[in-house]
């Protein structure tokens, strides 16, 4: 295991005593408390509903709660576009209108929640108490209710699966050295466990996947970008480098996101567009065929779907690249994919940039696997969204570190 300290010396501080205090709770205790939480929180169990927040998030919980049997009777939206308007038959009102109508009597549930969101959810929530709404709760709390139909959503699970991997979560805490990694990991588990949307970072600006607090680009980099998308990685890379790169290799199974992709990769100058390579397929720990639902957009997923797509492990194409860099942001295949990169990893010593948002157990498992494939790395946690979304992982070999991180992991 690749840590940069040992348990002991680190066990007294901070995030590691946030840790212990989440990880305490006994699982039948987590049990019940999943189960009443949203009850409690909105003081019965029959009360009518209103959505605040009519984007993608609001309308999954409107299609979900209409499978329970329990519609809601209103949206509220910030977005004067949509008032006065109906969403698939339900009533969209500014927040003030919806609270005048429903403020005493309804529950509110906040469907507001994304990765460029520019306040946080108590603020969101505050915004419905003081126009007067008497329960307000994240959606969250709903979701826990009823789990069947809303669960597991990215990080957001039952807390109760988490606790049997208490050991496995200390470990993986202990894996980060700088004190900003481990804030946001003992975060990121309350945001799990307590759906806490506050404790955690604001992203740093600075350029996709380049963080120059952790790791310094060189002129000869080979960035192997995993989850391509439509390019918009690829665009801030070069934007960035210029032509001082060696070669790009882009994965990316989506049919409409590989056309937008190409079409991205022709856009660019030829002496940067003939350094750059592009395979449209899945990646994982063996070859295989898997099926997609092409949504042509950021959160495309394998796993089922109409269109078949060849699925590959990076340890059988990336035989002829010799990449520094590799990215990976899969929608939940990064472990099955790390797995199938074992030699190339072993073999390159590349940065590795994970996404760690996924799944709920992402948070610990992501890093302990990079930890068991890679020797003499370090570890940080970084976020490139906000409240949970796009969690970073970055594993740097101790020769790539920038000043910066080599001063932040030391202990």
């Amino acid at each position: 295991m690749n840590r940069v300290t040992d348990d002991e010396s680190l066990s007294g501080d901070e995030p590691s005593e946030r840790v212990e205090s989440l990880l305490r709770e006994e699982e039948p205790a987590a049990v019940e408390r999943e189960k009443t939480a949203f009850d409690k929180a909105v003081q019965g169990s029959r009360r009518e509903i209103v959505l605040f927040g009519a984007g993608q998030l609001g309308r999954r919980t409107l299609a979900g709660m209409r499978q329970i049997g329990q519609p809601p009777v209103a949206f509220a939206d910030n977005n004067p576009a949509l008032r006065g308007t109906t969403i698939e038959g339900v009533p969209v009102y500014s927040v003030a209108d919806a609270a005048a109508r429903f403020g005493h009597d309804a529950a509110f549930l906040v469907t507001i929640w994304n990765s460029r969101s520019k306040d946080r959810m108590s603020q969101r929530m505050q915004q419905l108490r003081d126009q007067g709404c008497e329960y307000v709760v994240p959606v969250g709390l709903f979701f826990w209710k009823y789990p069947e139909t809303f669960l597991p959503y990215y990080p957001l699970d039952l807390p109760h699966k988490a606790l049997p991997f208490a050991n496995e979560v200390r470990t993986a805490l202990q894996l980060f050295g700088d004190a900003e990694s481990r804030r946001e990991f003992a975060a990121q588990l309350a945001l799990r466990l307590l759906m806490d949307y506050d404790g955690m970072g604001w992203p740093k600006a600075f350029d996709d996947y380049a963080p120059p607090d952790i790791f310094d680009f060189g002129p000869s980099e080979v960035f192997v970008d995993c989850g391509a998308y439509d390019g918009d990685t690829i665009a801030a890379f070069t934007e960035r480098q210029g032509e001082s790169f060696s070669k790009i290799v882009a994965f990316e199974p989506d049919p409409l996101n590989y056309v937008r992709l190409e079409k991205r990769i022709q856009g660019l100058p030829e002496s940067v567009g003939q350094k750059i390579v592009s395979f449209p397929y899945a990646l994982g720990a063996v070859r295989e065929t898997v099926y997609f639902n092409p949504s042509g957009t950021e959160t495309s997923k394998a796993g089922s779907g109409p269109v078949a797509v060849e699925c590959v492990p990076l340890d059988e194409v990336l035989q002829p690249f010799a990449p520094t860099l590799i990215k990976f942001d899969i929608e939940g295949a990064e472990p099955m994919a790390l797995e199938g990169a074992r030699r190339v990893i072993s073999r390159n010593r590349p940065v590795l940039a994970v996404s760690v948002y996924h799944e709920q157990a992402h948070l610990w498992q992501i890093p302990l696997k990079m930890a068991a494939m890679c020797e003499d790395y370090r570890f940080f946690l970084r976020p490139q969204g906000t409240e949970g979304w796009d969690l970073i992982c970055y594993a740097v070999p101790t020769e790539r570190l920038s000043e910066q991180g080599k001063s932040g992991s030391d202990r």
